[in-house]
């Protein structure tokens, strides 16, 4: 992290008001075809009193201690219009306020890194958890050296993330994001610069309480990583894990059911991300909705997502990046206490992945790893926004269907609204940069050029 950078000096006082300053944010992309439509809330809204005092916890078997199985992914903070109007800053009151209200109701793990929120997460969750006794939190953060692989950089990244989180240790430490570009990548990033051996330094001398790694990349990657548990001792592994990629793998990516069995094999406690896919599985097409509500009408369609995740006796929190106090409070509800899943509940959730499969979403998690892009391209806007309208059976097909005018104008005028005209899908010169860096191996520029075509065919048969 670059602490010379002018952006980031500004006073004490402006940054309690706002903090960081990211691309605009892909909640607006949400809005998508229907802007009548709040799909972020959506039916994730859960309705009477949250419990303060039932919330499952999960053991640490290291140390004995107690994870909540809920755990706050601090990658997708409520944000506010810059003052400048170049981007977004950070809310710091609506992060103050949703953190009391996650620790009042039982939530003790916290998930962050110095890369989330263009670089400002770290921070604003240092000052956000520093309100609260420290021993009744657990907070977690990354090497996230994706660039710089140096010893010099990384020692300076770890450092920084101690001085931003106003922390004199980490409960819980990761290698972030393995697997992308190989294993050679790894070593260059953790073994080369010896980085892996001053961080099991750190551990010992109780400044990381727990080390570990998250994944995504080639099973071989994880296969040879994971063999290194003998020398290393990983305290704990941050999984994909959710009822679509138990079994359905995409791209480079290995199945969860892979992954977790493997570290089960070896009584490594997993930490889940994405159990909501990138918020695909709160926004599924009408049929899935009906399906699920048809089981259970007064659960809500992400319910199902956070019981499947959090059913895995070996799971010690499950992880989401809740930027709106519905999302916080339905989550709570569905762990305050967690209703394990019958064999039949899970096999019934298998079905409905298989139906979901043979929709065309592209595999976009909104984890903006693909971002900035150096020509302006608001990537997650528009891949989200194309999925939203396949959701929502709003992707005009063809000319011949009976709502193919309302869907072609839905279409159109929710892509205008979601992603300004110079950050649209057409500015994209596949330069390929993106691809590296994306967890779900999506070609990008192959993607965006596809829907590219596809505005621009919709364009011409409005005039």
């Amino acid at each position: 992290m670059n602490t010379n950078d002018p952006k980031k000096q500004i006073s004490r006082r402006d940054f309690l008001k706002i903090v960081g300053i990211s691309t605009a944010t892909t909640t607006v992309a949400l809005a998508g075809c229907d802007s009548r439509k709040n799909s972020v809330a959506g039916d994730r809204s859960a309705l009477g009193e949250v419990p303060t005092d039932r919330m499952t916890y999960r053991t640490n078997p290291k140390n004995g201690e107690q994870v909540s199985l809920l755990g706050y992914g601090c990658m997708r903070w409520p944000t506010l219009p810059s003052p400048d109007g170049d981007g977004n800053v950070i809310d710091q009151e609506a992060v103050n306020e949703l953190v009391d209200y996650a620790i009042a109701h039982g939530v003790t793990y916290f998930d962050t890194s110095p890369v989330y929120v263009q670089g400002w997460s770290e921070k604003s969750t240092g000052i956000a958890l520093k309100r609260h006794p420290r021993n009744k939190i657990q907070i977690a953060t990354k090497l996230s050296n994706f660039s710089n692989f140096t010893r010099e950089n990384s020692l300076a990244m770890y450092r920084q993330s101690f001085e931003d989180l106003q922390v004199d240790y980490i409960d819980y430490y990761l290698l972030h994001s393995i697997g992308n570009g190989g294993i050679e990548t790894f070593r260059a990033r953790y073994i080369d610069n010896g980085m892996i051996d001053f961080l099991m330094a750190e551990r010992e001398a109780g400044r990381i309480r727990n080390l570990g790694f998250s994944f995504h990349g080639t099973v071989s990657v994880f296969d040879e990583v994971l063999a290194m548990h003998d020398r290393v001792h990983w305290d704990f592994v941050q999984i994909q894990l959710n009822y679509v990629d138990w079994r359905h793998a995409s791209g480079r990516n290995v199945d969860a059911e892979y992954l977790y069995a493997e570290l089960e094999k070896r009584a490594i406690p997993a930490v889940i991300m994405e159990p909501l896919l990138g918020g695909r599985l709160s926004n599924v097409p009408e049929h899935i909705v009906t399906r699920l509500k048809r089981r259970a009408p007064e659960s809500s369609v992400a319910s199902w997502a956070f019981r499947f995740a959090g059913t895995p006796s070996g799971v010690l929190t499950v992880l989401s990046g809740m930027t709106y106090m519905e999302h916080l409070q339905d989550n709570l509800r569905t762990y305050s206490p967690l209703v394990p899943l019958t064999e039949e509940e899970q096999q019934f959730l298998y079905d409905t992945a298989d139906l979901m499969m043979q929709y065309p979403t592209i595999p976009c998690n909104d984890c903006q790893y693909c971002m900035p892009c150096p020509y302006g391209i608001d990537i997650p806007g528009v891949l989200l926004h194309y999925n939203k309208c396949v959701n929502e059976d709003n992707l005009p097909t063809s000319s011949q269907s009976e709502n193919y005018r309302r869907a072609r104008r839905a279409f159109l005028v929710g892509y205008d609204r979601s992603v300004p005209r110079l950050r649209q899908a057409s500015h994209c010169i596949g330069c390929g940069q993106c691809i590296a860096h994306c967890p779900q191996s999506i070609d990008i520029p192959e993607e965006l050029h596809r829907i590219d075509r596809f505005v621009e065919q919709l364009k011409q048969e409005t005039l």
